[in-house]
């Protein structure tokens, strides 16, 4: 497995890797990986942002937002469901699924939010994919999880590695 330092000095992202970690001490080093990956994911792509409550999960979506060019304020749209930024190059789509406990609920604002998306050729980030009951083998994931000693740690798992049993 292709173990990474830093976001800084981690390389590029190929579509075939297998999978790269991170351990992310700060909140700037979550941003950077953030921004890293807003450069390099191609574009239209979909991000699965896995973890539990505090993981980093919004502060990773602001790296990318900075990454993108966006300079308003990125919050996590927990109540708002989903944030649409459509001054980054490309735009940024943000789902926030935590508070759609049925996985139909998730599964339609999903589908139309990826509709919207796909038309304006947008980034999509989406927090707690576990709510959702679709199978999204073209999805990126991104697991954060806090670790004991501090900070957190990253893994990141490409399309083509990553199964319909990644989102669940």
């Amino acid at each position: 497995m292709n173990r990474c330092r830093d976001a800084e000095t981690s390389g590029l992202l190929a579509a075939d890797s297998t999978g790269c970690i991170w351990h992310l001490e700060t909140l700037e080093t979550t941003h950077a990986l953030g921004r890293q990956l807003a450069q390099q994911l191609p574009p239209g792509s979909i991000l699965l942002l896995n973890g539990p409550l505090g993981a980093g999960k919004t502060s990773l979506v602001q790296g990318l937002a900075q990454g993108l060019g966006i300079n308003e304020p990125i919050t996590s749209p927990t109540f708002a469901l989903a944030q649409h930024y459509t001054s980054g190059h490309p735009p940024l789509v943000h789902l926030d699924l935590y508070r759609l406990e049925h996985p139909a609920a998730a599964d339609e604002l999903f589908l139309q939010e990826e509709e919207e998306a796909k038309a304006l050729h947008a980034l999509m980030a989406v927090e707690w994919p576990e709510r959702l009951n679709l199978s999204l083998p073209e999805a990126w994931c991104l697991a954060l999880e806090p670790q004991a000693s501090g900070g957190r740690r990253a893994q990141l798992i490409s399309p083509n590695k990553a199964t319909s049993a990644s989102v669940g």
